[in-house]
């Protein structure tokens, strides 16, 4: 720890140290993503924001109770945000008090009583497997980029993989022998997924016959996938990748890299892969993760019933 946790460490002037140790022990403890120590990091910055700017000059941490928690939440409510983003900051409050009090001498938890927004689980939306034929096939595969993209899109919706763990695959992690990628997920948590014949494909010649012209120094890149300049693909170059293909083809919807992973899942579940199985390929630490993918949709019940009911 930066700052010794005893009676002096929880003042508010030292708030920048106080998140710092927080966050850190957030990585090495518990090994989460960056993104997530971000949301961390933003979430508190608020929180000592108000604090700041109340009119009872709380100076200390130790002096935060209930009600100032309460009326947290409650500017969060005037700022008309979603019931998901207020629940995300409770939270965020909730384990930096608790790291407090088990690091040093902080006397309680202020948001142990406090109750979050009760959040209504919404079902992923998913495209068709007709959705995204026509998804995988816009790529003109007779220029350079063309078969890059290709490669992006099959392999996205091949293994389920998030746009990030895409992103981050370096030449290494493919086997293509075996037909697998080995991948490092959130949590540091490493898993393999295996990829189709289709996909194998698409990748191979991506980066037998493509990636070199994109790639002017190889010892300097070993990312699979690379900008026109050379160098290794951002979230947001990968994101415009999917929404351009998704509108040449066509589709009513908007197109997220998330959304073929949920594509990649149901349509798994739906043709009888069980669900352990989805679980291992999708790298969810809990099933209860995973079960939001056993809805089925209605046209797929339907044909269910007209296959195997004997009065159908």
């Amino acid at each position: 720890m930066t700052l010794p946790m005893n009676g002096s460490s929880y003042r508010i002037e030292n708030m920048d140290i106080l998140i710092k140790d927080f966050l850190n022990y957030l990585v090495v403890e518990r090994g989460l993503s960056r993104n997530t120590i971000e949301s961390y990091r933003f979430d508190l910055i608020d929180f000592f924001g108000f604090i700041k700017r109340r009119s009872d000059g709380i100076k200390d941490l130790k002096e935060v109770t209930r009600d100032q928690i309460r009326d947290y939440c409650a500017d969060l409510d005037q700022r008309d945000l979603s019931d998901a983003t207020v629940a995300r900051r409770i939270s965020s409050l909730r384990t930096f008090f608790k790291f407090l009090r088990t690091e040093g001498e902080f006397p309680g938890n202020p948001t142990a009583e406090v109750k979050s927004p009760k959040l209504w689980k919404r079902l992923p939306e998913v495209l068709s497997v007709e959705a995204v034929e026509k998804l995988l096939e816009a790529p003109d595969t007779e220029t350079a980029l063309g078969v890059r993209d290709k490669a992006i899109l099959e392999l996205l919706y091949g293994t389920g993989i998030r746009i990030s763990e895409l992103i981050a695959l370096e030449l290494h992690h493919i086997n293509f022998e075996i037909g697998c990628v080995r991948i490092h997920g959130k949590g540091n948590r490493e898993r393999m997924v295996p990829f189709g014949e289709v996909t194998s494909q698409h990748l191979k010649r991506y980066i037998e016959e493509v990636r070199s012209t994109f790639v002017k120094s190889p010892d300097e890149v070993n990312r699979v996938f690379v900008n026109r300049r050379g160098q290794s693909l951002t979230r947001q170059g990968a994101w415009k990748i999917i929404q351009k293909y998704a509108t040449e083809a066509g589709l009513q919807v908007k197109v997220s890299p998330h959304m073929l992973r949920h594509s990649f899942a149901t349509h798994l579940l739906e043709r009888g892969a069980d669900l352990r199985s989805v679980q291992l390929m999708l790298g969810h630490a809990d099933i209860a993760t995973t079960q939001i993918y056993t809805h089925i949709n209605k046209d797929h019940l339907r044909s269910i019933y007209d296959q195997f009911h004997p009065r159908a």
